[in-house]
């Protein structure tokens, strides 16, 4: 495992390190770029000195002007003073601080949250001061100015504080090292040191352990790598650092800790978690600069540059090494010789180069290095001599790409080299030989091609750009092998250019740390960086925020049933989500598997004394301990059978036990309180000896057995179960671990209800510094009101609802008041639930309602990035107990965490815990005539009068029948003492009018459907005759003749499901047919009733009906469900089957198979050592008969 994060320490500067710097320097030690006049000189530029005009003004003000300071030797500087001119209107508003070793290659200093510009003055005497965060070691230092008075020019008076800076320093050629040998094992293994790499790759440092044990560091393209080896096993782990080879100082630390190593790269930390093997390290010598023999795993090169105060448990290795204390491989010198090689950074669009150029008579040559992110940019262009065309040298697609375009045609294209935005320096060569054009990238990838065309070169005068701008640095640009010398552009002696940073490469690696999170991977261009949160689970613009519910409950509140659903138990938090069945019953419940969940049964065995038994389970111990303590309630069966098997008991020690989640053992049962060492028979006082607390500890030479569920969370799930008692002979026992269960969302119902504008809650303060996400429900009648508030000395975050539409998300970090807003179309105050979810992290701020387009707000690319919070979490209100909010708050989260607004309600004035009043919102998932119920926590479907059953009344009931099958319902007027599951079978005893609905599939023609008739000799009969067309024949008289309706439909007799709906109301009729309405005709002929009924009914039903209705009836899901508690009749065998729907059950539904012809043996046969497959038929019973036709209602 390995995790970056920035080090928030502060640096511990010595007391004394705050002197003045500046003061004492003579005039020699300053430099500008111009001066005003000889008394505007930068020898003036000295804090609250009157000398000459001052202080320092440049001849024109502008962004390229700088003043800069030699300090005479490197340095450590702690904070920095700035003051306008003496007596003028001259003073700089804000300015850039760079660094150097040199006098070149100029680095910025970048303050807390990575910001590089300074605040400067606001008018010419007041003095402000920035004490750094981090101290900077330099020899020189250069004031850029930003900004300045618009009345007056620049001006600038400066100081710097800090003090001496002991520098021991070595340098080595790339074969060269320093062998130092410990003196034996230490406690400790603390080492230090900073690093200045002219090669992008070499070995800084390897480590020889004892027993084979290795440690690598490794420079490798500007990245460091850690190489840990032991014998053949090796971990080889990219640390999180980039861009090393820059030709700056950067400091190392690395502290060996048993189990892990931390890493500290200038300001940021890294802990890398060591493999076991490698847990344990005993140094015997480490090789500063490279090794002795470079293994294949490493670079094959040792170290190129500078190594200053190496320090290893305190003792400082280049003082030994220059005392001669330790072994010296190799030529190395203890100084720090500098290469001088000017960069020049294209910061932004309107940045370009332009120079003049007169290429020899006999070709040309233009060479250059590069360094960059982006994937497109011109690099050079220029025009051909006699109309030849222009010549473009450019990035696509991070390859080298040249064309020569000429009238709009291309006459030459070439392309070399390959992933040139990776940010390391690529050089660049293009030269024509004889007639050849030559391209080459690294000196290694190389294009040639023939042309025929005066590769020489004029000056047009203008510049123009037909593929993209280029945004990097660049180094070595030479013409016709001549250096280009860019301290006379810098000096406009030459050329022109626009809003270039000279003698600097201000590339900036956004990626190291990264602020992608859960694992997402970070990319980056010039300005700023991209995560790809591809197959994390996570989504936003740094994958912080889950794409996932987190439990069960919340998946049905969407309106979802039983199926497999990813499950993010703490949303942006650190657990990863799983995927996990759900249950979707009148509870939602979270089904886990194990490995094992079926019943395995053991025999003596000679030699064996205890059987072991491990469940793996599809979640990890960190996810089922977060989805346990979130459940309500949590159970799993652990059954346990025996045949002189004993298990525990009070007056014995145990031979079987099991192990919960925590690793506890435990010696209750299934059904036994905890710590009782019972079972549920001993509970019950009901086992098969009296003075036994286990049926299994009658030790009887017959099958027995103890039963039950476990329920306590805090031992749940079972780990493993150790049985002791198999090793008699005749001795067998055969057991089953049911997958874990668990139903409830404690944190989805956590509510409170505000009922004062004056109450809110409060809690400790939220900590989102990087990356903050809060989402929740609210329902309100109120028009406006803060849902919460967090307050810190000057920044802020707050949501709030500001009007009946519109909800604003605001906060400070820093850059000022930053807000999103989202507008909805219809009114959030009609105490309905809705959902807010707003996310800030450092790339953008985004704010979502309900199901509605989401609004977002990019944050500044340079800007502070830090959320820094002190106050109280206000929720519901204000510190300044303003704009409260009226109404109810669920299910609040930040940043992962529930917060708990029940129980701080509880103790509130004003506010009350919990809300009710759900089905206004949740009612709608109640399909099919399913009635809505309130529950204190969320709802319930009434499906009593619907035909359907399930979760939200959307599940079909279905059989299938055969010949001989038929269901007949009785009416009967409601009694007093009717059950509950009876009441709702209950309608009119003569026919009024006809609601009527059903599904069927069928291949059988004719055949009768339903037949429905009163004591008043009416009736009403569904059914296809010989052609296959649905008929439905009335009788609503008894002295008149039936009349028959025929749809004008197609031969329905084939095999599919078909879905038909009859209703009457009157003299008004229709039928519908699988959602379109046929018209309906009347038969003028009247056809006998009783024969045609009779011989239809004789003649059986083979096919499918579902979701039986009339009127408020469904008599196929009462004689399936409630069979003996309704006034049904069956004949014949009648199961339930999914024959009228389009998707199968799923393998862990918790579905029962129900027949009328008994129940199946629930323990059944004990299989001989491998575990038995439970399988449930769902097979539609087979059996034919027939039913008198002068049933009062039948199908």
């Amino acid at each position: 495992m390995t995790m970056c994060f920035a080090d928030i320490c502060q640096p511990l500067f010595s007391e004394a390190c705050d002197s003045p710097l500046v003061s004492n320097l003579p005039q020699s030690a300053f430099r500008s770029s111009s001066q005003l006049s000889n008394s505007h000189g930068p020898g003036y530029a000295k804090l609250n000195r009157r000398d000459g005009a001052g202080g320092w003004s440049p001849l024109v003000s502008n962004k390229y002007q700088w003043l800069g300071i030699d300090l005479g030797e490197r340095t450590e500087v702690t904070a920095v003073a700035t003051q306008g001119r003496y007596g003028s209107s001259d003073w700089v508003n804000g300015y850039f601080l760079m660094f150097s070793d040199t006098g070149h290659n100029w680095r910025q200093y970048r303050q807390e949250d990575s910001i590089g510009a300074f605040s400067g003055n606001t008018n010419a005497d007041s003095v402000v001061m920035h004490k750094f965060q981090q101290p900077v070691f330099t020899q020189f230092l250069r004031v850029l100015p930003l900004d300045w008075n618009p009345n007056g020019r620049v001006g600038l008076r400066l100081e710097a504080y800090g003090c001496r800076y002991k520098s021991d320093v070595v340098s080595f050629e790339g074969t060269s090292y320093l062998l130092f040998r410990t003196t034996g094992p230490s406690t400790r293994n603390l080492l230090s040191m900073n690093f200045k790499s002219r090669h992008n790759t070499g070995i800084l440092m390897h480590v020889e352990g004892q027993h084979g044990q290795t440690l690598t560091l490794e420079l490798l393209k500007g990245k460091l790598f850690l190489h840990l080896r032991k014998g053949t096993l090796q971990c080889i782990t990219q640390l999180c650092y980039l861009l090393l080879d820059d030709q700056h100082w950067h400091r190392v630390t690395m502290e060996h800790l048993r189990g892990c190593v931390n890493f500290t790269v200038d300001k940021t930390t890294q802990q890398l978690q060591v493999p076991q093997h490698q847990s344990h390290f005993e140094i015997n010598e480490i090789s500063f600069g490279g090794v002795p023999a470079v293994g294949s795993e490493h670079s094959r090169r040792n170290f190129h540059g500078c190594l200053e105060n190496v320090l290893y448990n305190d003792v400082n290795v280049i003082e030994m090494a220059r005392d001669q204390q330790l072994s010296i491989m190799g030529n190395v010198t203890f100084s720090c010789p500098e290469t001088v090689a000017m960069p020049v950074t294209f910061a932004s669009p309107e940045s370009f180069l332009r120079l003049p150029w007169e290429a020899a008579r006999d070709g040309l040559a233009v060479s250059l290095q590069l360094r960059t992110w982006n994937k497109v940019g011109l690099l050079v262009t220029f025009d051909l001599r006699h109309q030849a065309g222009t010549l473009w040298l450019y990035l696509s697609e991070a390859k080298l790409r040249l064309r020569i375009i000429k009238a709009g045609r291309v006459t030459a294209d070439m392309a070399a080299g390959m992933a040139l935005n990776d940010g390391q320096w690529h050089s660049v060569d293009l030269s024509t030989q004889r007639d050849r054009l030559v391209l080459a990238v690294d000196k290694a990838d190389t294009f040639t091609t023939t042309t025929s065309l005066p590769m020489i070169t004029e000056d047009d005068g203008g510049c123009r750009n037909l593929f993209g701008v280029f945004q990097g640095c660049m180094r070595l640009i030479h013409r016709d092998n001549t250096l280009v010398d860019l301290i006379k552009v810098q000096q406009m002696v030459i050329g022109n250019f626009s809003d270039l940073q000279m003698d600097m490469c201000g590339i900036i690696d956004r990626c190291s740390p990264s602020h992608c999170e859960h694992g997402g991977k970070c990319t980056q261009a010039w300005s700023t960086f991209h995560c790809n949160c591809s197959s994390t689970g996570y989504a936003g613009a740094t994958c912080h925020s889950s794409i996932y519910e987190p439990s069960c409950e919340a998946y049905k509140h969407q309106g979802n049933t039983s199926g497999f659903y990813h499950i993010d138990v703490d949303g942006s938090g650190p657990i990863k989500p799983q995927l996990i069945y759900c249950n979707m019953s009148d509870k939602a419940w979270m089904v886990i598997q194990h490995n094992n969940t079926e019943l395995t049964k053991l025999r003596a065995s000679s030699g064996i004394s205890q059987h072991l038994a491990h469940f793996n389970y599809s979640a990890d111990t960190e996810q089922l301990g977060a989805l346990i303590t979130q459940a309500e309630y949590c159970e799993q069966e652990l059954s346990y059978h025996c045949k002189k098997s004993r298990l525990p008991s009070s007056n014995g020690a145990p031979f079987t036990w099991w192990v919960g989640r925590l690793g506890e053992a435990h010696t209750y049962w299934g059904g036994a309180l905890p710590s009782s060492q019972q079972c549920a028979c001993g509970l019950q006082d009901d086992c098969a000896e009296p003075a036994r607390f286990c049926n299994c500890d009658s030790d009887l030479d017959a099958w027995a057995n103890d039963s039950g569920v476990l329920s306590h969370k805090d031992h749940l799930p079972v780990r493993l179960l150790a049985v002791g008692d198999i090793n008699r002979p005749g001795s067998e026992a055969a057991y089953r671990v049911g997958p874990l269960q668990c139903y409830g969302d404690k944190d989805f119902w956590n509510a409170a209800y505000f009922n004062k504008e004056t109450s809110y809650l409060h809690f400790p303060t939220f900590h989102g510094e990087l990356s903050a996400d809060i989402s929740f429900f609210f329902k309100t009648s109120s028009s406006s009101g803060v849902f919460l508030e967090n307050l810190g000395i000057k920044d802020f975050i707050r949501i709030e609802l500001s009007s009946p539409t519109e909800i604003v998300f605001s906060f400070d970090v820093g850059n000022g008041p930053f807000e999103v807003r989202v507008e909805t179309p219809m009114d959030l105050n009609d105490e309905r639930w809705h959902h807010v979810r707003a996310e800030r992290n450092v790339k953008e701020a985004s704010l979502h309602v309900d199901h509605l387009p989401g609004a977002r707000q990019k944050a500044p690319a340079d800007g502070h990035i830090h959320l820094q919070l002190n106050s109280q979490l206000f929720v519901g209100g204000t510190a300044s107990r303003q704009k409260g909010f009226l109404g109810c708050i669920r299910t609040l989260k930040l940043n992962g965490n529930t917060l708990d607004l029940e129980e701080r309600a509880n103790i509130t004035p004003g506010v009350r815990p919990g809300c009710p009043g759900h089905c206004n919102t949740y009612g709608g998932l109640c399909q099919n005539q399913g009635h809505c119920v309130e529950r204190h926590n969320g709802f319930t479907c009434d499906c009593s009068v619907s035909a359907y059953t399930g979760t939200f009344c959307h599940k079909e009931v279905s059989a299938y029948f055969r010949p001989g099958t038929s269901v007949t319902y009785v009416f009967r007027e409601l009694s007093g003492n009717a059950s509950t599951q009876s009441s709702y079978l209950y309608s009119d005893l003569s026919l009024r009018g006809e609601n009527v609905s059903l599904s069927f599939s069928t291949s059988q023609t004719p055949a009768l459907l339903l037949y429905v008739s009163s004591y008043h000799r009416e009736y009403l009969a569904v059914f296809l005759n010989r052609n296959g067309q649905l008929d439905v024949k009335y009788k609503l008289q008894s002295n008149k003749e039936a009349e028959v309706f025929r749809s004008n439909t197609r031969n329905l007799a084939n095999g599919q499901l078909h879905r038909v709906s009859i209703r009457r109301h009157a003299e008004s009729f229709s039928v519908q047919v699988r959602q379109i309405l046929p018209s309906c005709q009347m038969s003028d002929k009247s056809s006998e009733l009783d024969p045609e009924i009779a011989r239809l009914n004789s003649l059986g039903f083979t096919g499918c009906l579902s979701v039986v209705q009339f009127n408020a009836v469904a008599p196929l899901k009462a004689a399936l469900l409630y069979p003996h508690t309704s006034t049904v009749t069956v004949s014949g065998t009648l199961t339930e089957s999914n024959c009228g729907s389009s998707s199968s059950s799923s393998p862990y539904a918790a579905e029962t198979t129900h027949s009328l012809l008994g129940k199946a043996d629930p323990f059944g046969t004990v299989g001989t050592g491998e575990p038995v497959v439970n399988a449930i038929s769902s097979d539609s019973a087979l059996i034919g008969g027939n039913r008198d036709p002068s049933a009062l209602y039948s199908f």
